[in-house]
């Protein structure tokens, strides 16, 4: 789950991480009273928005006062901010995180996130801060330092030593930097993060480290161990399919673009395995289900629901392997769905597994226009034909 800036910055303090003194503002009028408790000017007027890029699209401005604070504030709210991360349809913005304005020597940047290949946390820094760091990592991957941290074992001194020498901290900045990083690290673990980011970690004029911003995304299968977390999720961030999706427990993404082919699966590698052999095809996947192992023919019932509201889906593929979810459990739900809803695009069925004939049964009898298929690549091509 991803968290705007401003939480993610209430967080941090709460584990004595610096950050600048700010506010969130609903507002023009809100920001103008955030920017009058900071004590003097500039401030900086950032739209809060689940992307980064916000810079580059115009969506983070400098105040030199209380009025160009209040003007710049609505400018923001309500754009409509586009940037590398949102896509050309961009994102609208409701509201900005308003922040006293600080005198900046050096720019740094530094995330934490667990690391598959090693099994271990790694700390990645680097003194391109500011940047893109895809682009520092694909020009110049010398520019960046990982440090590896054994869960297990926890941060010790010298991984912080390493992460300090490796970023040329100052000596008058040593001690705040090896802190923070601690603490951060310790925020890192204790709410389950999959990605704690600082692009800038700032150094100022007096030796002080400061995150200038910050990203916090969190496993979403953790979080019923973090009740005040959940209260963050901000559901005009998501796709209304997606969230709808999550109320039943279903796996739902929306893959956007040109894509005109409905998936239906149970099994995210095998949801994944069908994208491929769909456009092997020449179709398009319209987006990515995973009823689950588990479903029962509710959850079917809503999955195909949600794969019908979107407009660009011209066909749909199922395709079950019947083993904890049994196939004649999800030829009820498809039968269910379609009298809820009107079956209005062609349905080809894959099944094999588990009640194989009891399903292909209560399909064959249900009275509805579904195509069935012998095999994957029999189903991927008529899907495929169809949507042509």
């Amino acid at each position: 789950m991803k968290i705007h800036e401003y939480q993610a910055k209430e967080l941090f303090r709460k584990y004595n991480v610096p950050v600048p003194k700010g506010g969130v503002a609903f507002t023009p009028e809100e920001a103008g009273e955030v920017a009058r408790t900071l004590g003097g000017f500039p401030v900086v007027v950032k739209a809060q928005i689940h992307a980064g890029g916000r810079g580059k699209g115009g969506g983070v401005k400098l105040a030199k006062s209380l009025d160009e604070a209040k003007t710049l504030a609505g400018e923001i709210i309500g754009m409509t901010l586009v940037t590398h991360q949102t896509g050309p349809e961009g994102r609208l913005v409701k509201k900005v995180l308003v922040e006293q304005g600080l005198s900046i020597v050096k720019e740094l940047y530094l995330s934490i996130l667990p690391d598959r290949a090693t099994a271990k946390n790694v700390i990645m820094a680097s003194e391109a801060g500011g940047m893109d760091i895809e682009a520092v990592a694909e020009k110049t991957p010398e520019k960046i330092i990982k440090v590896y941290v054994d869960p297990l074992l926890g941060i010790q001194a010298y991984h912080l030593r390493q992460a300090a020498f490796g970023l040329n901290i100052p000596a008058g900045a040593m001690k705040g930097f090896q802190a923070l990083l601690k603490n951060l690290y310790n925020l890192f673990v204790d709410y389950d993060c999959s990605l704690v980011e600082i692009n800038p970690l700032v150094l100022t004029a007096d030796d002080g480290v400061l995150a200038l911003d910050a990203k916090v995304d969190i496993d979403g299968n953790a979080l019923y161990r973090h009740k005040d977390v959940v209260e963050y999720r901000d559901f005009d961030e998501e796709d209304p399919l997606e969230v709808q999706a999550s109320k039943f427990n279903l796996n739902y993404i929306n893959l956007g673009g040109n894509g005109n082919v409905g998936n239906m699966v149970n099994g995210a590698g095998l949801a994944m395995a069908t994208m491929d052999i769909i456009k092997l095809a020449g179709a398009e996947p319209a987006n990515f289900l995973d009823v689950g192992g588990g479903a029962n023919a509710e959850m079917v019932e809503n999955g195909f629901k949600i794969i019908l509201s979107d407009p660009n889906v011209k066909g749909i593929l199922i395709n079950i392997f019947g083993g904890i979810l049994r196939c004649d459990i999800l030829a009820q739900g498809v039968v269910q769905a379609a009298g809820a809803v009107g079956l209005n695009v062609p349905v080809v069925v894959r099944m094999e597994g588990t009640n194989v004939e009891e399903g292909r049964k209560i399909l064959a009898e249900s009275g509805l226009k579904l195509i069935s298929a012998v095999d994957l690549k029999d189903a991927a091509q008529k899907v495929s034909e169809i949507v042509k």
